[in-house]
């Protein structure tokens, strides 16, 4: 395993650091059209869940807490983007391309790692974006909600979102062997997020003792910012808190990528 490499390779002729991305980014989004499997957890399941937890929230007491239905689906919505199409995607994207030996190609030429990787990332990202803000329209629309209180703060949280289900599913590959254990190794997070992180299931209406747990999940600080940001209920010791947790699990990524992320098939 070969550490990351930060300076790119010397070049015939003059690119940038962005062409090369987009250059990648372009070829990699024909490869992920022509995955079947990739493509319905991209676009069709994050459009699907949150129809669950539409029919879940009736039966729970959101006015109590001081939500309302638009206000628990929209976030978790947000979320369901995050995990299927940015992160368990991703996970796949990594390992196949690197089983195909991809990756170790790609190395051989003037992109950096960090451009490779983020390349890479660039399809699975935009989709997740995409599909985020088409959500949040069907959603604004068909439940009644009004414009967010704090839009900095959705924006900040989904961002934050996309970077660090990016690293995370870098980190993943990691410690994925094949490609098919690829449809596996993403579940843990993804069960965990769904139950904890207050996307089925509001914080508010948790013991303490398990919200304060729950509030140090990956996926927490992107669906807090998001709520807290529609509803103007976020206080800036609540943000930051946040912020800080969201910012940490992206270090804990990043420091996981660069110290076991594979290049090369595992033999």
């Amino acid at each position: 395993m070969s550490a990351i490499r930060t300076t790119p390779r010397p070049a015939a002729a003059a690119t940038t650091p962005l062409s090369r991305m987009t250059a990648l980014a372009r070829a990699e989004l024909t490869l992920l059209g022509r995955t079947r499997g990739a493509l319905v957890a991209a676009l069709f399941v994050p459009l699907v869940m949150p129809v669950s937890v539409r029919s879940a929230a009736e039966e729970m007491d959101l006015a109590g807490a001081g939500l309302s239905i638009g206000t628990l689906v929209l976030p978790a919505a947000v979320g369901f983007s995050l995990l299927f199409a940015v992160y368990s995607v991703l996970v796949g994207v990594f390992v196949v391309r690197r089983e195909e030996l991809v990756l170790k190609r790609l190395r051989t030429g003037e992109l950096t790692d960090v451009e490779i990787l983020a390349g890479s990332s660039l399809p699975a990202a935009l989709t997740g974006l995409a599909q985020c803000l088409l959500l949040t329209a069907g959603c604004v629309a068909l439940l009644d909600l009004s414009a967010p209180s704090a839009p900095h703060l959705v924006v900040l949280g989904l961002l934050l979102g996309l970077v660090m289900c990016s690293a995370l599913a870098a980190a993943t590959a990691g410690f994925t062997r094949t490609g098919e254990s690829a449809q596996a190794t993403p579940m843990p997070l993804l069960l965990v997020s769904m139950i904890g992180s207050g996307m089925f299931w509001p914080l508010e209406l948790m013991p303490d003792r398990v919200a304060s747990v729950c509030e140090l999940l990956p996926l927490t600080p992107v669906v807090t910012l998001v709520r807290g940001g529609w509803t103007g209920d976020l206080s800036a010791y609540e943000a930051l808190g946040a912020l800080a947790t969201a910012v940490a699990w992206i270090l804990i990524a990043v420091f996981a990528v660069r110290r076991w992320f594979r290049w090369e098939p595992r033999r």
